[in-house]
């Protein structure tokens, strides 16, 4: 990141926070089960509902599992779900975006067409209905978010590419006898790159929130594995009695889309200083 950039205190401020957050996630992510105190489905009946102690510092939910491992234990299974969806939207999206937008005619027709019936449901709708035919894992999970949100990727690709294609080296790429494949390859996708690395931050965000949605309404990750949307949606019958139960996932997820929200904006100033 350019002086000139780190100079301006926003950008500054956020590129830090976000990476931060996005640090930590990915820390939990790998090294989560060995960081836990506990084991995150070990029963304490005793301890159940119970705040914060020395025993279990954040406290203990209505099965008397530690609230901080199974927090642990969720930010693995959310970062792991996240990360694989948004490599399975990115690649197919970017093959489809790339091949509508640099060859035209009727494959742009026939692809955009496809695309246009998957935008036409919201996205968190669209991973509902495939949810309820896949059935509630972690790879049904991954295979309809990514078939969700792979059409925004298919459109901010091909926009760059019919941009791109346009100019004196992709030209020249074709005078030099280069395949339509090869200049693709070569001097077309290249880039793009700027453009696909912000939309994967924010959708990073995104897929996170929609996992915690779809397990929070019992399609996500089946219990007792934890995830934050689950653990949200298990708590809500002792708001009451044990409200650091729904308190302490929601503030999960709602500092990690800060976070990687932050980071987005940051990456898009730095990839665009235009902007």
């Amino acid at each position: 990141m350019s002086a000139r950039a780190l100079a301006r205190p926003g950008l500054k401020f956020n590129a830090v926070f976000g990476v931060t957050v996005t640090a930590l996630l990915i820390l939990l992510a790998v090294a989560g089960p060995w960081m836990a105190p506990y084991d995150p489905l070990k029963l304490d009946l005793p301890a159940r509902l119970s705040g914060p102690s020395a025993a279990h510092l954040l406290g203990a939910d209505e099965f008397g599992r530690d609230v901080l491992s199974r927090l642990a234990s969720g930010a693995r299974t959310s970062a792991w779900i996240a990360f694989a969806t948004v490599i399975f939207a990115l690649v197919a999206g970017t093959v489809f975006g790339v091949l509508a937008g640099f060859l035209r005619g009727w494959t742009d027709r026939l692809i955009m067409m496809v695309n246009d019936a998957f935008l036409a449901f919201p996205g968190l709708l669209l991973a509902l209905g495939l949810m309820a035919v896949i059935g509630a894992s972690r790879d049904g999970i991954i295979v309809a978010l990514g078939l969700a949100y792979m059409p925004i990727v298919v459109r901010v690709v091909r926009a760059a590419v019919m941009s791109i294609r346009e100019r004196e080296y992709v030209e020249a790429s074709r005078v030099m006898g280069n395949s339509e494949f090869i200049t693709m390859a070569r001097h077309v996708l290249p880039n793009c790159v700027a453009p696909i690395i912000v939309l994967a931050t924010t959708m990073f965000g995104w897929i996170i929130l929609s996992e915690s949605a779809l397990s929070f309404l019992g399609l996500g990750v089946p219990p007792p594995a934890p995830s934050w949307g689950n653990m949200l949606s298990t708590a809500r019958p002792y708001i009451s009695q044990a409200p650091h139960l729904i308190i302490l996932p929601g503030l999960c997820i709602s500092i990690t889309l800060l976070g990687i929200n932050m980071l987005g904006d940051a990456l898009r100033d730095w990839l665009d200083p235009k902007m």
